[in-house]
């Protein structure tokens, strides 16, 4: 709301005017007043809300971090699981070729 131009008035008229003028006035300060507090209100819930934001995502961050370090040692294990397992079937292959070399020279 726009606030209230003012008006002359001569005499009685004058001071009524001057009146309605000023509580015309005092509405809107406490509308504008009202609004500041309410804006007020809001701007603390948005704070609040960000700073709840921001604590929940530096848990995420936390945990992401986390969950990668287990899967990079789940992948280190089971690398050395698998390189393990080669190593056992390439020396498996290796006794099988010389058992099947020895059968077949003596026959």
């Amino acid at each position: 709301m726009a606030p209230a131009a003012a008006v002359r008035f001569s005499g009685k008229g004058e001071e009524e005017g001057l009146k309605k003028t000023n509580e015309e006035l005092q509405r809107e300060l406490w509308a504008s007043l009202e609004r500041e507090e309410r804006m007020r209100e809001q701007l603390e819930r948005v704070i609040r809300q960000l700073r709840l934001l921001e604590d929940a995502e530096e848990r995420l961050c936390t945990q992401l971090g986390e969950v990668e370090a287990e899967a990079l040692d789940q992948a280190r294990t089971y690398n050395m699981q698998v390189q393990a397992l080669t190593l056992r079937l390439s020396q498996a292959e290796a006794l099988l070729q010389k058992t099947l070399c020895s059968q077949a020279l003596s026959l």
